[in-house]
């Protein structure tokens, strides 16, 4: 048994113990909690309880007690809540290796449960180190675009999110008196963690502690720059949208899916053909081509794109015709409502999306036609695409194809 990783003579690491374990969990308690309240924001910016296509959680039950209708201002609320949230997660990686690395002995501790007391903690634990895993694997392949994980990214991300986060509280709960007791002590306190027979060590703690940190900046700086344009877009060298940005010129920034990817037939958008239906009030309905749009009075927002997967754009110069005015179309001059949107996009899971009525009323909502002063192009959504304020980059459909308006 003295080779074996359940002999506590197995782990002789002279750097695992409380001290080292309580400095790490400390910055986990405050990062872990800041990702999860960014996560459940992230997920109400979908409006998911305003109609079925956007709520790729519909079995939550009480889960989402705390929906609320998703607000339009600051126009950049959806930009930073996600920046924080994709960056800190991939920031936080090396402390959450270390973390479990300082703890490991603990998961091959016998006998597996002295009492129930004990036997709950362990469960708990294995809870917590799945679903740290699971939640920080699962999202570093969603904002890499690798989706190799069974099933959809938004329930297994929204459920893993509440089973791991559940179990940190209650880990936190239960090790926080030992985690102060041990960042007070000046002597390092007898526990499972201390080998009882310790290697020569190479590197002191907070040597140990330095190299985390290292490598967390180091994730930082290699991710941040995709919420930039620009020389900071350049340094983002983790991240699929970093780089160069993808064309020059007023259309030449970032995007998700191309038109292409979409299905999108050259043929249906094109002057002649293509078409947006406008229904509203009593089946009222409208017929516009892009000529009579452009004559409708038209209007400018200087407004972003953000992405889930962490990426965005600095704000650039849509113009178009608000979602007000072609509500006021359709038979709603005063108070416009929600609108359903459909594209012409092929698959996927947001080619129809819904917005709420403040969404709509807002002013800077637009059909946008153009963008920086030229006409959109297909990738960017020609013929027309939504643009909203501080909404998610999936609601803002592109190749729009029918709006309804009305309550959903």
């Amino acid at each position: 048994m003295e080779r074996s990783p359940f002999a506590p003579s197995f782990w002789r690491s002279p750097l695992r113990g409380p001290w080292l374990t309580s400095v790490l969990g400390v910055v986990l308690l405050g990062g872990i909690t800041l990702l999860f309240v960014t996560g459940l924001l992230s997920y109400a910016a979908y409006n998911p309880d305003l109609a079925p296509v956007n709520d790729k959680t519909p079995d939550k039950g009480i889960l989402g007690f705390y929906l609320f209708s998703w607000p339009t201002d600051p126009h950049w609320l959806y930009r930073l809540n996600q920046g924080v949230h994709v960056t800190l997660g991939i920031t936080l990686i090396p402390v959450l290796l270390a973390k479990l690395w300082s703890v490991v002995p603990k998961l091959f501790t016998l006998p597996p449960a002295r009492s129930l007391a004990h036997a709950l903690e362990r469960i708990s634990l294995l809870l917590l180190v799945g679903g740290a895993l699971f939640e920080f694997v699962t999202g570093v392949l969603n904002v890499q675009l690798d989706y190799v994980f069974p099933g959809s990214f938004y329930p297994l991300h929204f459920y893993g999110a509440w089973v791991f986060f559940s179990a940190f509280v209650a880990h936190a709960v239960l090790k926080m008196p030992l985690a102060w007791r041990s960042l007070r002590q000046l002597r390092e306190e007898k526990t499972e963690l201390v080998s009882p027979d310790p290697a020569r060590p190479t590197v002191s703690r907070r040597g140990a502690l330095w190299f985390v940190g290292s490598g967390s900046l180091l994730l930082f700086v290699t991710t941040v720059g995709q919420n930039f344009d620009g020389v900071l877009r350049r340094t983002a060298l983790l991240a699929p949208h970093g780089g160069a940005e993808p064309g020059s010129g007023p259309g030449g920034f970032q995007i998700n899916k191309t038109a292409a990817y979409a299905g999108i037939d050259p043929g249906e958008t094109s002057e002649e053909a293509w078409r947006l239906v406008v229904v509203g009030r009593a089946g009222r309905t409208v017929r516009l081509g892009r000529a009579e749009l452009l004559q409708l009075p038209l209007h400018s927002s200087a407004l972003p794109i953000a992405c889930v997967e962490g990426w965005s754009t600095s704000d650039q110069w849509w113009r178009g015709v608000r979602l007000r005015d072609l509500a006021a179309l359709v038979g709603y001059e005063d108070d416009p409502p929600d609108v359903f949107v459909e594209s012409l996009q092929r698959h996927g899971a947001f080619r129809r999306a819904a917005l709420r009525a403040n969404q709509v009323a807002d002013p800077r909502s637009l059909l946008a036609l153009s963008v920086n002063g030229e006409d959109l192009t297909p990738d960017h959504g020609h013929p027309a695409r939504i643009i909203v304020p501080a909404a998610p980059g999936v609601l803002n459909t592109k190749w729009v194809a029918r709006l309804t308006f009305g309550d959903l």
